[in-house]
């Protein structure tokens, strides 16, 4: 380096450069962390709380939803609507011009003269000339409005006016009060908590709140107005949180990943679109479905096969949904299905149970979580030989569970807990050890009662109408190698119960489906049975709650059916799956249908389980239009040169044509429909919701 400058690396000469004279100065400091995302802001969440939701018709989605009309309005052809028109102007034009030129004569301005004085009418002033050119624009008013209206012209300006232009300027909407913006909490402040309306409202427009954010807080909210919580807490909470206030049990304010479109503020998820068909309903025609708890309530039933769209279509994005309502405090949700069927994350539920996967952190309790030995045995029951009852209302399985009240209660009297699945094994076949073993500490504990029903225990041991055995072997199916660390009853392991119900807990049950078909059935039934009866007896109510089963083969029995009757006074109700109706016994289909509200039939049907979706959803009055073409016979020699020449110029007979139309009853969606006429990706659904209301059967986009 030389001592008054540098060299480049070509060896030329280049000048130092100066330095600044002052102190260096410090760069201005980052706003944020460098590499993370801006902070946002809350336009989005803003604009979809303000988003209009209009009342609609069951299962149509109503973010942002525009009604149609209940009927489709006769299309006039673009052809006859212009001519039409021009005509309807040229007539008007002609009448004014004969008005005008005298040619009908003076008798059009008899009113004026009959209603004014004569000396406005002779005015040659100003006054005059407004007189009558007024009456004159009256006249070509009126004429204007009669052929106005004869010609369609605001059928016109509708189709070909400013508001078709693909360009057309919005119309600005009109800016909300106070009281009416829902980002300002307006039912807070009419109950004077108005620091905690200003405080959401704060965070709303700085980005810090979500959905499920609002649909929390505005569910703790309503826990103030009912009376299970102070209004005091519930504005310390917010004061102190902000949009965090009320947190779930979990912590959690999201799902870790969202593949549906969900509007909490309604309680929907969008599964698809109504094709614009013209055997839906045309207020349907091209609007979202949308289905809620409102809809849930009434159970849904989908039917199809393999690969028509169950499982990623319908039941993940029911079942993400219902996740969020738990986070939101509005739900308890409880997802069965294989393991690996793509129900959602682990990482989106609270509780993951795991059969026959030794890594599993929770179990299953297998006596639902009750004390009572009866109620176990009703439930137990119902898992084990469920499916081997009469298939018909009046079957039930009430003589096994006698036979397994007779040992589970003697059992937890000596014990002071439920047999495991090894012990309960034991005791259906009738091991001599385990039995004088339980006789003894009933013996010793001196209960009379729980000894006689040892002894009719005992008395039926080996009778031919026995159904210890039958038990036993099913037992057995749960007493394998591969599920020996669960259904544990000694307090070792952490079981899960549906009498969890009572609380918004997010559950998926992953069955072994891998050469434990059968038990994998038995589980669901046991499942099932628990829902059904821990739903029943549950204080708070306001929670909904919902069963998801994904493929319910062999899980539908009577007692199941019942069950399902009575899930929607308990606010509560189940989604079944399945590939064919062949799975559900004969007698039970009709039963089944008739007990879900919502009924899906997927693409790819078979035809005889397309006619219980036809019957079920029943017939309808149409108007059937009947055309037939008489060929015309000429009698004159005229009549048939003329003939001749028009069958040469057409290349057909003359005809006339004759239309009946008449009143005919048939069936809404056939089995022929519902099996060949259902494209790929599409579904026919009939919704009803919990206060009665119905849809007909709606065919589906499930992809759009």
């Amino acid at each position: 380096m030389d001592s008054d400058g540098t060299r480049d690396a070509r060896g030329t000469h280049v000048n130092p450069v100066p330095r600044p004279a002052g102190p260096p100065t410090v760069p201005p400091r980052p706003a944020r962390e460098p590499g993370a995302p801006p902070m946002p802001d809350g336009s989005a969440f803003l604009t979809w709380l303000r988003t209009p939701r209009p009342d609609a018709a069951p299962g149509v989605w109503r973010f942002g939803h525009k009604a149609r009309a209940q009927e489709e309005l006769e299309e006039i052809p673009t052809r006859h609507l212009l001519s039409g028109a021009l005509i309807a102007f040229l007539v008007g034009w002609l009448a004014w011009s004969l008005l005008w030129n005298r040619y009908l004569g003076g008798w059009w301005v008899l009113p004026l003269e009959l209603f004014t004085p004569d000396s406005w009418r002779h005015d040659p002033g100003v006054a005059g000339a407004i007189l009558w050119y007024s009456y004159y624009t009256l006249i070509a008013l009126t004429i204007m409005l009669v052929v106005g209206r004869l010609g369609r012209w605001a059928e016109v300006w509708r189709r070909f006016g400013p508001s078709s232009w693909g360009k057309a300027v919005p119309r600005p909407e009109r800016a909300m009060t106070p009281e009416q913006d829902p980002a300002e909490w307006p039912q807070l402040r009419a109950a004077g908590a108005v620091d905690a309306a200003e405080r959401l409202a704060a965070e709303a427009r700085a980005g810090l709140m979500r959905d499920v954010d609002h649909a929390r807080i505005a569910r703790a909210w309503q826990g103030v107005r009912s009376g299970r919580f102070g209004l005091a807490t519930f504005t310390g909470a917010v004061l102190q949180d902000g949009a965090a206030a009320c947190l779930h049990p979990s912590g959690e304010r999201d799902l870790p990943a969202r593949l549906a479109r969900h509007d909490l503020l309604t309680g929907q998820v969008r599964l698809g679109t109504t094709a614009d068909d013209a055997r839906n309903p045309y207020a349907y025609r091209g609007t979202g479905l949308g289905l809620g708890p409102e809809l849930l309530g009434t159970s849904l039933l989908a039917v199809g096969p393999a690969g028509s769209g169950k499982t990623g279509t319908v039941i993940r994005p029911l079942a993400e949904s219902l996740c969020l309502h738990a986070l939101a405090g509005r739900a308890a949700v409880v997802v069965v299905g294989a393991a690996g069927a793509g129900l959602g994350p682990a990482d989106a539920y609270d509780v993951v149970v795991q059969i026959g996967n030794p890594e599993s952190v929770y179990d299953l309790d297998l006596y639902g979580g009750t004390a009572d030995p009866d109620e176990a045995a009703a439930v137990l029951a119902e898992a084990l030989v469920g499916d081997l009852a009469e298939p018909h209302q009046g079957g039930d399985t009430r003589r096994s569970t006698t036979v397994l009240a007779q040992l589970l209660g003697p059992f937890r009297s000596v014990h002071g807990r439920f047999p495991s699945v090894p012990e309960l094994r034991q005791l259906l076949d009738g091991a001599p050890a385990p039995m004088a073993a339980l006789r003894k500490g009933l013996e010793d504990s001196r209960q009379e009662s729980l000894l006689r029903e040892l002894d009719a225990r005992e008395r039926q041991m080996g009778n031919p109408g026995d159904v210890g055995g039958i038990l036993a072997d099913r037992v057995a199916l749960l007493d394998r190698p591969a599920f020996a660390g669960f259904f544990d009853t000694s307090g070792q392991s952490r079981p899960f119960s549906l009498k969890a119900l009572d609380h918004p807990v997010r559950v998926r049950i992953d069955l072994p489906q891998r050469g434990h078909a059968d038990a994998s059935r038995m589980l669901a039934r046991l499942v099932l049975a628990q829902f059904t009866a821990s739903v029943a007896v549950r204080e708070d109510r306001s929670l909904f709650a919902c069963l998801v089963i994904d493929d319910a083969t062999g899980v539908v029995t009577p007692e199941a059916v019942r069950g399902v009757q009575r899930l929607r006074s308990g606010n509560a109700g189940v989604v079944l799956t399945l590939r064919t109706l062949d799975d559900v016994p004969r007698p039970l289909r009709g039963p089944l249908l008739g007990a879900t509200g919502c009924r899906m039939a997927l693409s790819g049907l078979t035809p005889w389980d397309g006619q219980d979706f036809a019957e079920v959803w029943g017939k309808e009055w149409i108007e059937a239009r009947d055309v037939t073409d008489r060929q015309i016979i000429a009698e004159t020699p005229a009549g048939k040169v003329l003939h001749a020449v028009r069958q040469v110029i057409t290349g057909k007979a003359p005809t006339a044509r004759a239309v009946t139309v008449r009143q005919v009853e048939r069936e809404r969606w056939s089995a022929s429909e519902l099996a060949h006429g259902v494209p790929p990706g599409h579904a026919v659904l009939s919704l009803t919701t919990v206060k009665g209301e119905h849809a007909p059967p709606l065919l589906v986009d499930l992809r759009g």
